[in-house]
């Protein structure tokens, strides 16, 4: 399945993104503080592992946080192996201090 269609929701009073794949919720759990955003936990439903949707659901998410004009603290696991494949995606990233 393409999940490039898809779109990431901004849940804020969860403090999650949402991706909805077959009616399952995937999300990445974040904390903003001022213009940057702590990335710290991905789940996605274990029906859903290794087919692509964790990667997909980051990479909507950092559209979604670019086009907010925040950067990214990758305090999530995932979210940094995330990076290392996709290092175009580095642009949005930014010590935690």
């Amino acid at each position: 399945m393409n999940y490039k269609d898809l779109s990431v929701t901004n849940n804020e009073q969860e403090q999650r993104y949402e991706f909805i794949v077959d009616n399952q919720i995937s999300f990445i759990d974040y904390e903003k503080k001022g213009d940057k955003i702590f990335l710290t936990h991905t789940e996605v439903p274990e029906e859903l592992e290794g087919k692509g949707v964790a990667s997909a659901m980051v990479e909507k998410t950092f559209m979604e946080i670019e086009g907010q004009g925040l950067k990214v603290v990758p305090y999530c696991s995932y979210v940094r192996v995330f990076l290392k494949r996709h290092p175009e995606w580095n642009r949005l990233i930014v010590a935690a201090d």
